[in-house]
């Protein structure tokens, strides 16, 4: 990872060489080519002006996060900072916690509020307001900026609904946290052709409804969790490449959640870019 982060391999120079055959006749596939002829044309005017472009545009930060689950492992990856000595769960940089086993006396959250991580926790409507304020003092009680991430999983339509809320306690609580969007979880369903699979029209849905959410609340949406592979599989349906129920056994490869394949994940990233223009445009 850290290779092909700051090997080259990221550059923005390299944006035109990237391998994209897979959405090579679409309409994503035509979206990213006219972005890329807009980058080089912008990276050759800032070469023209004398700007180190090979050296200023050719790394980006590559960070790990993970679901801290399993608790016997990430107790082994847990180290002492020689320099701080302060305790670092040493198995990704943001470690969380999940919807199911966020219980305030559980074993997760005393190992997570043990370590000086940056950490996360998911959270539905299920959540009462005065268990969302005791959530953040346990894992935050400093109530450092930085420290806590809360990553909202609901449902198209449910977080519209919810969000406002969750947005509302934690902000007359005077309590600083992240809010970052799940848009997977919260729309899992069983196909009619009897596989677990998410539709791609509800995972935009909801993606949409947090920025709308967070606009209207005068609040700042702070990222996006997706799961998502470059492989061209079948395992959410809708999206430009139409996958449907009949068609998910083509190419079904997951042990675990259904993944958005490569056009409809390149196709999201297209959503929220048109929302990050839109807002800096309104800025």
């Amino acid at each position: 990872l850290r290779a092909f982060a700051n090997g080259g391999y990221a550059a923005l120079g390299r944006t035109g060489s990237w391998e994209m055959d897979f959405v090579k006749g679409t309409s994503q596939g035509q979206m990213y080519t006219d972005l890329a002829s807009r980058v080089d044309q912008a990276l050759e005017f800032m070469a023209a002006c004398g700007v180190d472009v090979e050296n200023t545009a050719s790394s980006t930060s590559f960070w790990t996060a993970h679901e801290a689950c399993l608790l016997e492992y990430e107790g082994a990856f847990i180290r002492k900072d020689s320099t701080s000595g302060l305790p670092y769960g040493t198995s990704a940089h943001l470690l969380w916690v999940g919807e199911r086993t966020r219980q305030l006396d559980g074993a997760h959250m005393e190992i997570m509020r043990g370590i000086a991580n940056p950490i996360g926790v998911k959270v539905s409507n299920k959540i009462e307001d005065q268990e969302l304020v005791d959530l953040c003092n346990c894992l935050n009680p400093e109530n450092r900026e930085g420290r806590l991430t809360l990553i909202t999983r609901m449902g198209a339509g449910l977080l519209k609904k919810e969000l406002p809320r969750l947005i509302n306690v934690v902000r007359d609580a005077g309590l600083n946290v992240t809010w970052v969007a799940d848009p997977m979880h919260g729309n899992t369903e069983t196909s009619s052709s009897g596989y677990k699979t998410r539709r791609f029209d509800n995972i935009r849905q909801e993606l949409e409804e947090f920025f709308e959410v967070h606009e209207a609340e005068v609040s700042v949406p702070g990222g996006i969790h997706l799961e998502m592979t470059g492989r061209n599989v079948t395992e959410c349906t809708g999206g430009g490449v139409g996958v449907t129920d009949e068609n998910l056994n083509e190419n079904y490869v997951t042990h675990c959640d259904p993944r958005l394949n490569n056009q409809q994940a390149l196709e999201l990233a297209f959503v929220v870019a048109g929302y990050l223009r839109k807002r800096r445009n309104a800025a």
